[in-house]
């Protein structure tokens, strides 16, 4: 036995991946018992393999040349075979190519003519022999010419590339810091290909997007082609995109309304690999931002363009620019305000129709508002919310109440601002209560926080590099990995189309909130009367109770009985509800109450 084992070839094999996930290239070394032939053997096998793309042509050549010199000098009556063979595969690769990856019509049109056309030659030089003329010069020319397209086509040239580029992965990663991490799997697509990386123990998928801009440098892209997304399943895993031909280097045109309810989710545009960017605003707020020029209008014109389409929503407007942006949606918009005094007073209705709302599902018991073309969903858009907050600061009480209890009564604030300062969005609880977030290119890292939230730009999600107006940045429940999308466009003649031809579905104020809006809005403050906040409650039940016993058939308000006892609307429509269920009340009619007879 010698003092050090030998190793195995497997075990040299595995040595080897070892090496190279380390990020060391293994070297072969020439020693005194080494021949050169074998080194040179060892040199050519492996530039044939590299290059072996570029060779199948001549392998395919090689190997119908040597097949066919097989089968003439052992049966030369078996070209019949050979052809039927031919025929056979050329009708299989025609009707099910698409399972072994030739998806297009071309690609399954040009395999059919590489297997009749090597089929063909095989089976003749079988009959009469390869050497036989002309099928030398056929094999070399034609073969040459079927070759070409091999040789030129785009995705096999772009997957030679990607392999070559992936397998010298390790020493990238070590270049970037990120030694020991692996390719797992590569899939080339129409705009680039996407890798599975797996990342060595310690790392983390914010350490590979910290180092973005330089391993777009070690792969050779342009600046902002690479993307990297968690993989949720595994905390050491990414998917590495890198996008070659940018899908969104042009405007992608508005195909018109994705929706009839607001209960369907808006389609905002597109992301990278095609699919659609859905998300629903029923009940949820919404802010967009950006800075000037980066899109931010397309993406309220989308959201205009989709929710006047819907016959159980009405749109209000806010646009303190004199309504540059909004007034081209007038003959849709219910109501619109352009200065700051009209904005305080719609927000103001707003929040009594909100009241009113509450009212309502608090006596009937119902918990939410759903909207239908009679009792339709309200929302307001608000264009450059921070214009708002500087000009109209009472507004933004409004607002944010608004933002805090609009939910459930189907009131929404939808905001956008291209200046998202820490005073405009940071100060009440409107960015806070934002459950869709829309941010377009912003200039700052900060404000891709103020948009996304606090923290968003480390995660990944950076807005402050999107390069294009147009594109955006989407956090949502149903979007929460950063993905790189495109609004859809409307130029001002959709626009015009679109406003005149939604105009005729609009609809109007449900009886509720055009009660509501009468009354103004209803203060939550316990009114200090004779069983005020600190009185006695028990009082209060008596009161109660003794105005509901004698109240007239028709029943008694609930103004009447706020007056009787002195209680607030809350206190009274929770006592109310405990006596209904407990049968002792009895609802007469919308607002009216009295006590049941039965009860006595």
């Amino acid at each position: 036995m010698t003092a050090h084992r030998r190793l195995t070839r497997h075990q040299m094999r595995r040595h080897a991946r070892r090496m190279r996930r380390a990020g060391v290239e293994p070297v072969m070394l020439m020693t005194e018992h080494a021949s050169f032939g074998s080194a040179a053997i060892v040199v050519i096998c492996s530039w044939l393999w590299r290059y072996r793309s570029e060779l199948a042509p001549i392998a395919v050549a090689v190997l119908a040349e040597a097949i066919a010199v097989l089968l003439h000098i052992n049966n030369p009556e078996s070209w019949k075979t050979v052809l039927a063979i031919t025929g056979m595969t050329a009708w299989l690769v025609a009707l099910f190519g698409y399972l072994v990856g030739l998806r297009r019509g071309a690609e399954r049109a040009y395999a059919v003519v590489w297997v009749l056309c090597t089929g063909g030659w095989i089976s003749a030089a079988t009959a009469l022999g390869p050497g036989s003329a002309p099928l030398p010069l056929l094999l070399i020319v034609g073969g040459t010419l079927i070759a070409l397209p091999w040789w030129a086509h785009r995705r096999r040239r772009a997957r030679v590339r990607v392999e070559r580029t992936l397998a010298a992965w390790p020493e990238i990663a070590q270049s970037i810091g990120l030694a020991g991490s692996r390719i797992q799997s590569a899939v080339i697509d129409l705009w680039g290909y996407r890798a599975r990386v797996a990342l060595a123990r310690g790392q983390t998928v914010e350490d590979a997007m910290a180092k973005l801009p330089a391993l777009e440098s070690a792969l050779g892209t342009r600046r902002g082609a690479a993307r990297i997304q968690p993989i949720p399943e595994r905390a050491n895993r990414l998917e590495l995109r890198v996008i070659e031909t940018d899908p969104h280097a042009d405007a992608i045109v508005w195909p018109g309304p994705a929706i009839t309810s607001i209960t369907e989710p808006i389609e905002l545009g597109v992301f990278e690999d095609g699919t659609p960017v859905t998300v629903s605003l029923n009940r949820r707020h919404g802010l967009v931002g950006g800075v000037a020029g980066a899109g931010k209008s397309g993406g309220v014109n989308v959201i205009m363009g989709n929710l006047t389409a819907c016959p159980d929503v009405i749109v209000w407007g806010v646009d303190l620019k004199r309504g540059m942006e909004l007034l081209p949606w007038a003959s849709c918009l219910d109501r619109i305000a352009t200065t700051p005094r009209e904005a305080d007073e719609l927000l103001n209705d707003a929040v009594a129709i909100l009241d009113g709302r509450a009212e309502m599902l608090a006596m009937n018991g119902v918990r939410v508002w759903e909207p239908t073309p009679e009792a339709p969903a309200l929302v307001i858009v608000v264009d450059e919310y921070a214009e708002l907050a500087d000009d109209a600061p009472e507004a933004i009480v409004s607002a944010d109440s608004i933002a805090r209890r609009g939910r459930a009564v189907a009131v929404t604030l939808v905001a956008a601002t291209q200046r998202p300062s820490q005073k405009a969005m940071g100060n009440s609880a409107v960015r806070s209560q934002m459950d869709v977030r829309v941010s377009f290119r912003v200039r700052e890292r900060r404000d891709a926080d103020l948009i996304l939230g606090q923290g968003m730009h480390k995660a990944g999600w950076h807005a402050d590099r999107l390069d294009a107006p147009g594109k955006f940045l989407i956090s949502a429940p149903e979007h929460d990995t950063p993905r790189r999308a495109r609004t859809y466009l409307l130029d001002d003649a959709t626009v015009q189309a679109t406003a005149e031809r939604h105009a005729e579905r609009r609809p109007s104020l449900d009886p509720v909130s055009l009660v509501a809006l009468e009354r103004g809005p209803q203060s939550t403050a316990e009114p200090q009367g004779r069983h005020g906040r600190n009185g006695n409650h028990e009082g209060a039940e008596e009161t109660l109770w003794a105005a509901l016993r004698e109240a007239p058939e028709q029943g008694a308000t609930l103004g009447e009985l706020i007056d009787a006892t002195g209680m607030s609307r809350p206190w009274l429509y929770k006592r109310l509800r405990e006596h209904a269920d407990a049968g002792r009340v009895i609802q007469v009619a919308r607002g009216r109450w009295r006590a049941d007879p039965s009860a006595d």
